[in-house]
Order: C-alpha cells, then structure tokens, then sequence
C-alpha cells in the first residue's frame, strides 16, 4: 500500500469510518464460533454428544474434514469430507487422512466416557490407495449394549482444555527430558506408530532452520501459499460464518481488510510488508522452540514411503492422545507440518526432516506429524462447526 495510506490508517484518518465494522475491535473470536468447546450441552442422544467432543478434534488448516453417518443404530461410520481437502500442500491428501485418526480418538474416548466400549473397523470396504482419496469410509465404530463397561480414558478430561498455541513461546523455559518420556507414555501400544522426540540443545538449532526455511518454501509458492489465504477468515463476520480454516481477528488487519487494504486475491511478493511479517511469525514459532517431537510409521501393505492409509489414521490418533497428554502437563504443542508436505518444491526439505529425525530415507520410515514444544500462556480455541454441519443427510 502506499505510505500516506498506511499513515492515515495507523493514525486513525480511517478508523472511524470502520468503526461499525470493528466493533468494540477485540480480538476474541465471536461467542457462536467457539461454542463448540463449551462441550454438548443438554444432549442425551449418546452419538450427538461423542460427536461433540470428537469434532473439537485438531485438523490440516483447520478444515474438519469429517462426515458421520448415522442410519444405522449404534453405530458412527466416517466419511472424509471430499469438499474440505488441500490438494496443493496435501497433494496425496496424507494431512487429511491424519485429520481423521484425531477425530476418531476423540470419538472413542467420549463413547468410553459414557460407558460404552466401541469397536473401530478401519476402512471396512477397502483402504484408498496410497496417493488417492475416494468415497468410501474411513471408520465404522460400532457398541453392543450388552458389552462390559470399559475403563474410562483419563485423558477426557483434556479434550476442552486442548488448544494449539500459534504464538511464540518462553523463550527462558526449557522443557524437561522426562517430559518427553511422559508424553510418550499417552501412545497406545500395538498401532505401528513411533514416538520420538528432542530437547537437547545441540539437535534444536538444526530444527529451528529446518522450520524456517520450510515456511519460506510454502509461503514463497505462489500456489501453496494461496491455499491458505483463501481459508483465511478475516473479523467476526467471516469467523462466524464459516467456524472453519484460518481465524484472523485482530483489529489492524480487520481495518485493512475494511478498507479494501488487504489483498487476498493475489499472493504477496517477497519484498512486501505481508510477506515479511507471515515469515517473522514462522521464525518467532521456530526460535522459540524448546524442543521438538514427531510421530513416524514404517511402511505397511506394500504401501510406498509408509503412505498406507491405515498407518495415517493411526498417526493421527497417536496425535491426539500426544496433544492431550501434552495439555495435562501443561505444555503447549504445535504442528510445524510445512517440512512434511509432499509438494514438489518441498522434497529437500522433506529429505532433510527425516535426515534430522530419524537419521534415514522416508522410504524405510515416514514422519506423519512433526511438532515444536514449549510453554506460553493460554491461547483462544480454533473455531468450530455444529454437529449438524457434519452429519450426512
């Protein structure tokens, strides 16, 4: 934008004649879209209120890929939701996939939480292939009533409190080794999923780089990087309209965006403001971490590079009960998932992440999540969608 714009903007030439549009220009996201986190309310239906927490689950952009059927009784069967997809940072849609082991957690804790012991069927008319996505399901969680009661999951108690913290953390406070241990202690065994993770000083510089240089690929790709600006939600009105993708509420860019200032039709060139600053906030997350950890699958079924879809599910279910587990001792965990993409112009870096992790090709072993570490203060939950957005008609 030009100077004189920018001045008049800051010092409030401007301001007033938004001033309907910003309101009281809090940054608190609105009441209706976050409604979600104040768990089901006065719902006896036992499946409405385990969707209620399994939806609060974390997803790729904050998509919620997820579609329930519920015509048959006692029984939830999974859908992805083909209309919420990143085909180009997820161009083998692995994210997703990922996106529905978290939902599906949080679905089987809820249902044990009422007293109810769900069997799981993974792909139960054939898993999608490797690199494709098609219409079958994902899940079909199924009770008897004549089941025992089974043990309830301690980790529920988390499922309200959870958030992903996208700020820099305490750069002072360093992360306990035994912390890493007591993470990896959420991980149920037998699911092929590998716990790993680092604190120590001489691997997290590497790290670090790592993550920028990441960030400066996908928002240095003109069509990555518009991915996600199209699933910005900009001010209370988009926020609530949508409760979906990449929530933005704070009022200078609720003023820009007002007055025409901010553009999200084309992507910022690498001299401009906007550029400069979405790279500032990628390094600000990288720097201040105090450590990393990742989930990795070795390859199953034939499947290339440990895509096998039933392995993705799994990671992402190990996901969640990490990021819970995480929220019980206090420690913020946060997705640096630009490294783990499978774009073209992503491949060295994606190369070097297993290079750093796990000291071998993805070929012989695949990081499905990679995230940094660290202490900060609470943050504000993501927006959420109702149940009914998600049920299929």
């Amino acid at each position: 934008m030009q100077r004189r714009h920018f001045i008049r903007l800051v010092g409030g030439g401007v301001l007033a004649g938004t001033g309907g549009l910003l309101g009281a220009c809090s940054s608190q996201y609105p009441a209706a879209a976050v409604a979600a986190w104040q768990g089901p309310r006065g719902d006896s239906d036992l499946r409405r209120w385990a969707l209620g927490h399994a939806l609060l689950a974390p997803s790729s952009h904050n998509r919620q890929p997820w579609q329930v059927d519920l015509r048959e009784p006692d029984a939830i069967t999974l859908y992805v939701d083909r209309e919420r997809l990143l085909p180009e940072t997820d161009p083998w849609f692995r994210q997703i996939v990922v996106s529905q082991g978290t939902f599906l957690e949080l679905l089987v804790i809820a249902l044990r939480e009422r007293g109810v012991e769900p069997t799981v069927a993974l792909f139960p008319d054939g898993e999608f292939a490797a690199r494709g996505l098609d219409g079958r399901p994902v899940a079909r969680v199924s009770w008897s009533g004549a089941a025992a009661a089974p043990a309830r999951d301690p980790l529920f108690a988390q499922i309200l409190r959870r958030h992903t913290a996208k700020v820099d953390y305490d750069r002072e406070r360093a992360v306990a080794p035994a912390v890493l241990q007591r993470l990896a202690g959420a991980l149920l065994p037998g699911t092929g999923v590998r716990f790993g993770g680092t604190v120590d000083p001489a691997r997290l510089p590497a790290l670090r780089r790592l993550c920028e240089d990441a960030a400066v690929v996908e928002l240095g790709t003109e069509r990555t990087v518009m991915e996600s600006i199209r699933l910005l939600r900009v001010g209370p009105a988009e926020i609530a309209a949508h409760r979906d993708g990449l929530a933005i509420n704070s009022p200078m860019l609720r003023a820009l965006d007002a007055v025409g200032l901010f553009d999200r039709h084309h992507p910022p060139a690498a001299d401009d403001a906007a550029f400069k600053n979405m790279l500032a906030r990628f390094a600000g997350y990288s720097q201040s971490a105090a450590g990393f950890v990742w989930l990795a699958t070795t390859p199953s079924n034939g499947a290339a590079q440990g895509t096998g879809r039933r392995s993705e599910v799994e990671a992402g279910r190990a996901y969640m009960r990490l990021q819970l587990q995480a929220t019980a001792l206090g420690l913020q965990m946060h997705p640096m998932s630009q490294a783990i993409q499978e774009f073209a112009e992503m491949k060295p870096l994606y190369e070097r992440l297993h290079r750093l992790t796990l000291g071998q090709p993805a070929e012989r072993e695949t990081v499905q999540m990679f995230c940094r570490i660290g202490y900060c203060s609470d943050q504000q939950h993501a927006p959420r969608r109702e149940v009914d957005a998600i049920i299929r008609a």
